[in-house]
């Protein structure tokens, strides 16, 4: 079996993720599955809309992300939202057991990939956004798509 080298599409991303949170730190951490839910994540199906990571002790446990069971599955199947272990070194786990010590700040993670035949999922330290900040940001999106607009068609009435 030939590994491929660097990183492939994402499995699933968690897209309100930056409309709900300050992000600032990103982190890439591996997980422990079981054979089934590879299978299952292998047919592109998972979901990390609910899903967090909390610290347990000296360990760091992914929470409600989804994986649906696999099609093809018998009696070994696993369970969708069960709670999966992370991987990561020794320093960066203080970092961020450090950073969720802090009031206000969550680990969400942001997307989901197989990378050299891992399976990892982009975790990102965050404060929740208030909807003042949410509007902000949505107005800053928008302004910025406008001036793009604006510019290109400047550009194609030249031509």
């Amino acid at each position: 079996m030939v590994k491929q080298t660097g990183q492939q599409k994402p499995i699933a991303q968690n897209r309100k993720a930056r409309h709900d949170y300050h992000i600032d730190d990103v982190v890439e951490a591996g997980l422990v599955l079981t054979g089934t839910e590879v299978k299952s994540l292998r047919q592109g199906r998972a979901s990390l809309v609910d899903a967090f990571a909390a610290v347990r002790g000296s360990e760091l446990w992914l929470q409600g992300m989804h994986i649906p069971e696999y099609t093809h599955g018998t009696w070994t199947n696993h369970e969708p939202r069960r709670t999966r272990k992370l991987l990561l070194h020794k320093d960066e786990l203080a970092k961020l057991v450090k950073a969720v010590e802090q009031q206000g700040v969550s680990l969400i993670p942001l997307s989901l990939y197989f990378k050299d035949g891992y399976a990892k999922v982009e975790l990102a330290t965050g404060r929740g956004k208030k909807d003042y900040d949410k509007r902000h940001s949505l107005a800053e999106r928008q302004a910025g798509r406008e001036a793009q607009r604006a510019l290109a068609d400047r550009t194609r009435r030249r031509d």
